[in-house]
């Protein structure tokens, strides 16, 4: 363990480190150690993990069978390269098949997120043999060239000169935020797809390789879609001859209480992009799992695309180690049963602060979504544009009183760690309910 002092460690981190998403010199908070939920930084004030970081400690910190898996892997092995066959990897992909919907075939392992959506473009335009890729504007699918394109966000802007071809929106089924009064799910499911199919005409199916979407969006505000949605979406695929890609990134490994969030709509992905929750953030590690005909094509094709780290010994170890946690700790109960005191405590949180204009839920993947009129939906700061840092400032407030979490816009993500017991998400809720009490008396 490093002997640096917390003065080392802020002045090294400003003088050397660049920050992602951040300008210039960031004053970010030295964390020491972490425990469970709980994370400590070096003057021993505890934080609650209020988003699991990056929604990706799904786990929380200090799992000894993590730990454990990784520990014994790097004496055994500790890197072989993507062309060798090894255990970890093996293991690890036959386990992932066995829990994905049963029309997966194989998997290609990434290091993260971003470049397995990068793999999930490659596989689709290759396999297809088209080059269009329709996705959603209130979507996140990485930082990398393609994967950032793929995003709709504003993130993606900086990518896009000189932009990647062939990648194209569509808008989200964000009931909510519609100017219309949708009578119930089927209502709205029908209109959002109406559009895509007529995107679809436009564009011309022939051209399109294929459609991604976050099953439910993640970083842009958890949105969940209507019932009938994704069932949907699934059929235009078939209709027309269009590959679905479903991005697990976010809502996979039993985020939402069932192992892939797609599965609360019972259909089957042609592609599932993964990452976050399969290591929990031990070691790094993404990847995609492909179709048994998709897997087929290229039985006799190569797979033109790789990673020096694709399948490292050490976070396949922590990612077989993960996965069977979750069966053997029975973690998709415990996060159906935690989730009900989570939807509780959200709804809550809506009635008594007039700031919160709707809070979304499913599982443990939660938002608060803040309003400046919540009559007139008046999102609290503009899309793309908070001038005047309110939200960082609200961000800021939790922290200080020791709940940390993340978000875009204009909502608040929860998403904390899996294991969170009912005793410890009221606690935390006490903190969100004090700092809503702040924005309703002097932000809006």
């Amino acid at each position: 363990m490093s002997d640096i002092t917390r003065e080392q460690v802020l002045e090294y981190d400003q003088k050397y480190n660049q920050h992602p998403w951040l300008t210039g010199t960031v004053n970010a908070i030295p964390v020491e150690k972490a425990d469970g939920v709980y994370f400590w930084d070096y003057n021993g004030k505890r934080y609650y993990d209020m988003s699991s970081q990056l929604a990706n400690v799904n786990l929380g910190y200090g799992n000894k069978e993590i730990i454990e898996a990784v520990k014994k892997q790097v004496e055994i092995l500790p890197y072989i390269a993507p062309a060798y066959a090894s255990g970890p990897r093996a293991e690890l992909a036959k386990k992932l098949i066995e829990i994905a919907p049963d029309n997966m075939g194989k998997v290609f392992f990434s290091c993260g997120g971003s470049d397995a959506n990068e793999a999930a473009i490659y596989a689709a335009r290759t396999f297809t043999g088209k080059s269009k890729i329709l996705s959603r504007y209130r979507s996140y699918h990485g930082s990398t060239l393609g994967s950032g394109n793929l995003s709709g966000d504003p993130r993606r802007f900086a990518l896009e000169t000189p932009a990647a071809t062939g990648f194209l929106k569509f808008f989200d089924p964000y009931v909510y935020r519609s100017n219309i009064k949708f009578k119930n799910d089927a209502e709205a499911s029908a209109y959002y797809l109406g559009l895509i199919e007529e995107q679809i005409q436009y564009e011309g199916s022939d051209n399109i390789a294929a459609i991604e979407v976050e099953s439910i969006t993640g970083a842009n505000g958890v949105i969940i879609p209507p019932d009938g949605y994704l069932q949907g979406l699934r059929a235009l695929c078939d209709k027309y001859g269009i590959l679905l890609i479903c991005d697990e990134v976010m809502a996979g490994f039993g985020r939402t209480g069932t192992m892939f969030g797609f599965e609360h709509w019972g259909i089957k992905p042609d592609i599932i992009s993964f990452a976050k929750g399969v290591t929990c953030g031990y070691v790094q590690l993404g990847g995609i799992i492909m179709s048994k005909e998709i897997s087929k094509y290229f039985e006799d094709k190569t797979f033109l695309y790789g990673l020096t780290y694709s399948g490292h010994s050490l976070a396949c170890a922590a990612g077989l180690a993960a996965v069977n946690y979750y069966k053997e700790h029975h973690i998709l109960e415990h996060v159906n049963e935690v989730g009900k005191v989570f939807g509780e405590l959200l709804e809550d949180i809506k009635a008594r602060h007039k700031s919160v204009g709707d809070v979304r839920y499913i599982g443990l993947f939660g938002a608060v979504e803040l309003m400046k009129d919540r009559e007139k939906k008046i999102p609290l700061v503009p899309y793309g544009y908070d001038e005047n840092k309110i939200m960082a400032k609200i961000q800021g407030l939790l922290k200080e009183r020791g709940f940390a979490a993340f978000g875009r816009e204009n909502n608040i993500n929860i998403t904390p760690p899996l294991i969170i017991t009912e005793e410890q998400l009221r606690d935390a809720f006490v903190i969100l309910d004090e700092v809503l009490t702040i924005v309703d008396n002097e932000f809006i």
